[in-house]
């Protein structure tokens, strides 16, 4: 028994340590998001405010020829880092989908249901309160979460927490992210050029064929890709939805099977125990160097480089640039705003109930059960983690509010709820560890 065992526990150690990865990363990178935010609200609010408007407001300009790019820093890091981001958060969505918890029907019914609970629900209380009236366009911003903060809360609770919850909670956000893009490329884009939006769509085929023929080298992909960026950011929609597509034309599969890539192994192994002339041994290094790349995928070689640079650098930089909030007179009143009590309404309370109550009419109806180790507590517990929106909601608000004193009111719910959120999430879970499991 123990012979069978061992190299069986070795395989399943192989397939969750792509997804410990994420959640760690994810958690890490949740701390630094943290740090970003509460630097910007000080800076924001000490008496270098001016240098910190002034600084995300520095003319950038890009230009070739007859096209220029003239933006100011905020919008190249809002249209071009962020560009990144969705590129990132599009190779996650493909991967779950052809290999992770998506990609079994009844394995993906409860975060989906989730997830559509936790859109649907929030949105309605932000209407709620703010229907008739122009805060009514932000009803997108409770809808998301942010992936890297509910994790670093998970992280908190360390092993207290069983860790299918971990990888319930990140397919949850991963169909919350695929929800918001959705949401922003039909409902929070203005005007649409056409031409330039048939260019992109145009080069986007031409990526997909690319893969089809079996082109594996990212050169191609990204010149392309970056193409397609720029007419995207011409077109009208969002340019951030280039990066989600242009992931979705990247390469998943990879050349060679495992199990050609071990005979392959072992054979190449053997030949270069024989051989003493260093020229031979350097001819079967490289050998297995390409077997080793072909056994790997773009797509995942992609995720693993990009993953670090999005959670440490990216949404950090993001955060500073953007959670700054001014409060200018009154605290109170921007929190009684009716933008922010729809945002604290929608994220602490609609999350709470759309995550929890669509999860349990999921399993109750028998189309999915709970992971193994978790049990309604636990659920509960994510489903207020879910509320914490942060990254998604700021950039959301600020397609729907652009440079308003409804994003300042906007930004303060949001920051509100997410702590609310966090703080609760973490109690409930704290509590749920003291309870069996069911």
């Amino acid at each position: 028994m123990a012979t069978t065992a061992k190299p069986r526990k070795k395989v399943v150690d192989g397939l969750l340590a792509p997804i410990q990865s994420f959640i760690k990363l994810e958690a890490s990178g949740g701390i630094v998001l943290l740090i970003a935010a509460i630097i910007a609200l000080v800076w924001a609010n000490s008496t270098w405010q001016a240098l910190y408007t002034e600084i995300w407001n520095i003319p950038v300009v890009l230009g070739l020829g007859g096209l220029v790019i003239d933006k100011p820093l905020l919008l190249w890091i809002n249209d071009g880092l962020m560009a990144i981001f969705f590129f990132v958060i599009g190779l996650e969505i493909k991967r779950e989908i052809l290999f992770g918890e998506l990609s079994s029907p009844k394995q993906a019914v409860l975060p989906i249901a989730a997830a559509i609970g936790g859109m649907v629900i929030p949105a309605l209380f932000y209407l709620a309160v703010t229907a008739g009236t122009p805060a009514a366009d932000g009803w997108g911003i409770p809808m998301a979460t942010d992936i890297a903060f509910a994790l670093g809360v998970l992280a908190l609770l360390g092993n207290r927490v069983p860790f299918a919850l971990k990888i319930f909670l990140t397919a949850l956000a991963i169909v919350d992210d695929l929800g918001a893009i959705m949401v922003i490329a039909l409902f929070y884009t203005a005007e649409v050029y056409w031409s330039m939006l048939l260019l992109g769509g145009g080069l986007l085929l031409v990526l997909l064929a690319l893969n089809a023929s079996g082109v594996r080298s990212m050169i191609p992909y990204l010149a392309i890709g970056f193409v397609i960026w720029i007419a995207f950011l011409k077109s009208g929609v969002h340019a951030t939805i280039a990066g989600v597509l242009i992931a979705m034309t990247i390469p998943a599969r990879p050349l060679l099977n495992f199990t050609d890539f071990s005979r392959n192994l072992t054979d190449l192994t053997d030949a270069l125990k024989q051989r003493d002339d260093i020229d031979d041994q350097e001819k079967y290094v490289h050998e297995l160097e390409e077997q080793c790349h072909d056994v790997g995928t773009p797509l995942h070689r992609l995720e693993h480089g990009l993953h670090a640079w999005v959670a440490f650098f990216i949404i950090p930089v993001f955060a500073l640039a953007n959670a700054g909030v001014t409060i200018e007179g009154d605290f109170m009143s921007a929190v009684a705003s009716p933008v922010s009590i729809g945002i604290i309404l929608g994220l602490v309370l609609g999350k709470q109930l759309g995550v929890f109550s669509l999860s349990w009419l999921a399993v109750k109806s028998g189309l999915t059960e709970l992971p193994s180790g978790v049990n309604w507590r636990h659920i509960y517990g994510v489903s207020c983690l879910a509320g914490i929106g942060f990254t998604m909601s700021l950039f959301i608000a600020m397609l729907g509010f652009g440079e308003s004193e409804l994003l300042t009111n906007s930004k303060v719910g949001i920051l509100v709820a997410s702590l609310i959120s966090g703080i609760i999430g973490w109690l409930a879970l704290v509590s749920a560890n003291k309870q069996p499991s069911s």
